[in-house]
């Protein structure tokens, strides 16, 4: 059950306060001797681990800044992101509470969430970063996906409940913040981005091309306009935990009423990423995943779609069929941005950035930029999805 807190005015946690707000909790003894770290690695807020070792019970307390960590006090931001967060775990919680993270309090005024602590389980972009396989993580993330995103969305909905939702969930300054640096910034000259020297002239190239520029337009025209579910928001492989048995989708204060393909596109973008880093047998696994990932998500979404009562409409042939490749030329595009982004713009990936040798780097970037706009420009010809990791195995070979 999630408690809900509450304090008369905001102050950041330290690690003892930390410890003190865990105490008042009531989860752990008054007298414990407990443990804390500050372990978040993220751009925008504190995450504490609390930790009493004579039980071996643990959690986390992560608390939202009135600012962007990653830059500092000149760039504020809410703090009712932090509620949005939680509200949006819960919320997918009750179509796969085995897929998310539970959340154990909730305190507006402090804008802090306490959720189970998962360090049994490993960042899957770190795992992935350092060669490891995760079998699952295909499967679990597709059937997230098609779960959260069908319950959520008008084939699911009452409309007076899915607008009530929207309204809910109205999340303008964490958009905002996608809007630029997805969709803007890194298709212009801009001072946010983050280009290599050697990368310049592939960056500047993207940047003089007006036929990519106009699709990514429509592209940011559909994140801005189309309510169709409630998204994660920032869905890569540093928002998931994962073992070989296990995955975990986390840190979904993006979360808003947007196109049902963002998710999975930002999903795939940093599948496809990573497969640009692997060689042989260990590329082919990620690849493997790309094509399952979509596979699992048509097919559960496709099985939610038949069981649905909503409207007529659903019984219309062909109708299911055409939504589907909607939401695929959307995954396709989104994707491309995605890819374009995390190698010249603000928040790079540490998948591209830990290759060691530069010219390998700048290679490794290369084809992901060059992945990112045939995503882009081809979005509406590549299917199926065997299409686009034939077109992977193409560039990385």
């Amino acid at each position: 059950m999630t408690t809900r807190l509450a304090v008369e005015q905001y102050e950041a946690l330290t690690e003892q306060t930390a410890i003190q707000y865990a105490k008042n909790m009531g989860v752990f003894p008054k007298d414990a001797e407990l443990g804390c770290a500050e372990i978040g690695d993220g751009n925008l807020n504190y995450v504490f681990r609390i930790s009493d070792p004579k039980t071996n019970r643990s959690i986390i307390i992560k608390q939202a800044l009135p600012y962007a960590k990653v830059v500092g006090e000149s760039w504020p931001l809410t703090l009712k992101r932090a509620e949005i967060e939680a509200n949006a775990l819960k919320k997918h919680g009750e179509f796969v509470p085995h897929l998310v993270p539970e959340v154990l309090g909730v305190d507006p005024v402090q804008a802090i969430t306490v959720i189970e602590d998962l360090s049994r389980l490993r960042v899957a972009r770190e795992g992935l970063v350092a060669g490891e396989h995760y079998p699952k993580l295909a499967e679990h993330i597709g059937e997230y996906l098609a779960c959260t995103l069908f319950a959520t969305s008008d084939f699911a909905l009452h409309p007076f409940e899915k607008k009530k939702l929207v309204k809910e969930f109205s999340n303008p300054e964490l958009c905002k913040i996608t809007e630029d640096l997805v969709f803007t910034d890194p298709f212009f000259d801009s001072e946010t981005n983050n280009v290599e020297p050697l990368l310049k002239p592939k960056a500047e190239a993207l940047w003089s091309n007006p036929a990519l520029k106009l699709e990514v337009a429509k592209l940011k025209k559909s994140f801005l306009t189309e309510a169709e579910a409630l998204v994660h928001g920032d869905l890569h492989t540093g928002s998931i935990f994962a073992s070989e048995e296990e995955t975990k989708v986390f840190d979904p204060e993006f979360a808003f009423y947007g196109p049902i393909g963002f998710d999975i596109g930002q999903f795939l973008a940093n599948l496809i990423a990573q497969a640009v880093c692997r060689k042989g047998d260990a590329k082919q696994l990620i690849i493997q995943q790309i094509e399952q990932t979509w596979e699992v998500f048509s097919s559960k979404f496709s099985e939610l779609w038949r069981k649905g009562e909503m409207d007529p409409s659903f019984d219309i042939e062909g109708y299911e069929a055409s939504v589907l490749q909607k939401i695929y030329v959307d995954t396709l595009g989104f994707a491309g941005c995605e890819l374009i982004r995390r190698t010249i713009g603000l928040a790079l990936i540490a998948d591209l950035e830990n290759i060691k040798d530069v010219d390998q780097r700048i290679q490794a970037k290369t084809k992901v930029l060059e992945l990112g706009e045939a995503l882009i420009l081809k979005r509406f010809e590549l299917s199926p999805i065997q299409k686009v990791t034939s077109l992977i195995e193409e560039k990385v070979q």
